[in-house]
């Protein structure tokens, strides 16, 4: 079907983006070095030093470049394995849910606790949030389906 491989295709892009941004997030937590943010476009800088920016010492960027690296393996991996053809779309479902919702936890820490926001993490919030629709679009569309 082509709008499956178009859905794919931009799950493909989305996970890229998102995988760039959260390894740059990264880098420049472990680097212990300034993001590149332009003036009055965010406070790249409070945001990664908060304490809401680790959990148990890992960087959170770091865990979303992972969820990217899961989406990303499924996607590549799902038309050569017969359990990802069977559940891939519905692991990237989940992992791009469980994503969705840590980013709009995020999300209000950034604004209603460490009032500052960090582009960065508005574009990996994105990211994952089309991944999240693309990914639904298909788990709605193979129900029935003999075949996803």
């Amino acid at each position: 079907m082509k709008n499956e491989r178009t859905a794919r295709i931009f799950t493909i892009i989305l996970a890229g983006i998102g995988l760039a941004d959260a390894l740059y997030l990264t880098w420049i937590k472990l680097s212990n070095t300034a993001a590149a943010c332009l003036p009055g476009l965010g406070n790249c800088e409070a945001v990664n030093t908060s304490r809401y920016s680790e959990i148990m010492g890992v960087p959170v960027a770091l865990l979303g470049a992972v969820a990217y690296i899961a989406i990303l393996a499924v996607l590549l991996l799902e038309h050569q394995n017969t359990f990802l053809a069977e559940n891939g779309v519905l692991l990237q479902f989940g992992i791009s849910l469980a994503g969705v919702l840590y980013s709009a936890y995020l999300t209000y820490l950034e604004i209603a606790v460490i009032r500052a926001i960090c582009p960065y993490c508005v574009v990996s919030a994105g990211m994952l949030t089309g991944i999240f629709v693309l990914t639904a679009l298909r788990l709605f569309r193979n129900q029935g389906s003999p075949n996803t």
